[in-house]
């Protein structure tokens, strides 16, 4: 598996990596002596990372500015997997929500939903594990959710795309586990990355023990890549949550996350 192989000389490659739990991959990747490409829609923002990030490690970077919610961002991406130095390990965590339950959004917005949670992980998954099988050698992170093993969410279509990751990484994984490629579902629970108020969604009612802290929550998912496992849960009180969504009864978990009003679907009506 790439993460027991000692890390210079070989190379990440991490999507939505200029903030968040992107960022916090880059880092201690770096720090182990990985060299990294860098993909991020912004790209002046993600030539300053870089720079920052092979000045203060002595490692390679490279950047890929795409916006992976297009078939361009994507295919950039998947030609950089496909060609040049081998990349040993891919982390697909570039994803997004939305700020309105399903009743009250748009057909293009769901649609950009989709093909930035699930499209996109599903071709650069599978443009990484054709060389990666090849070799016998490599790994992908998927960056999932704990929302996608239960209706956490009511009205919102974010859990969906998230239960496929999850799904779609525990399949892929028993499919290649034997030619010596590793694939593992991350499934953090709410971590403090910036990413809700970028996408406008008000947290500020969430309880302060519920936070995550992104360092933590990779530091746990390089620990888990390492150990062989397939679904990676950080944090104990999560795992917990996660056991519960499992196996309460779903008619229990409907009653447990319904709006303050009583309505399952909050759509503001």
């Amino acid at each position: 598996m790439t993460a027991d192989r000692p890390a210079r000389g070989r190379r990440a490659l991490i999507t939505g990596a200029t903030a968040g739990i992107g960022e916090s991959f880059a880092r201690q990747l770096a720090a182990e002596g990985w060299d990294l490409v860098l993909v991020a829609r912004d790209a002046d923002r993600l030539a300053t990372a870089a720079a920052e990030t092979a000045d203060r490690h002595g490692i390679r970077v490279e950047t890929i500015p795409a916006d992976l919610s297009t078939d361009d961002g994507c295919a950039r991406v998947e030609r950089r997997l496909a060609t040049g130095d081998p990349v040993h390990l891919l982390v697909n965590n570039a994803g997004t929500s939305l700020s309105r339950p399903f009743l009250r959004s748009t057909v293009a917005d769901e649609i950009q939903l989709l093909r930035l949670n699930v499209h996109a992980v599903l071709r650069l998954t599978l443009a990484a594990l054709g060389p990666m099988t090849t070799r016998g050698d490599g790994a992908v992170i998927n960056v999932s959710s704990v929302a996608g093993f239960g209706p956490v969410m009511p009205g919102s279509t974010y859990p969906a795309s998230k239960a496929w990751v999850t799904s779609f990484s525990e399949s892929i994984g028993q499919s290649v586990r034997a030619s010596g490629v590793h694939v593992m579902a991350l499934c953090p629970g709410y971590t403090r990355t910036g990413y809700h108020e970028r996408a406008g969604i008000d947290m500020s009612s969430m309880p302060g023990w519920i936070w995550l802290r992104a360092d933590d929550v990779v530091a746990e998912a390089l620990r888990d890549l390492r150990k062989g496992k397939t679904v990676s849960v950080p944090d104990w009180r999560y795992k917990l949550a996660v056991a519960s969504l499992r196996h309460v009864p779903r008619r229990l978990l409907r009653s447990a996350f319904r709006d303050r009003r009583g309505r399952v679907d909050p759509t503001g009506r």
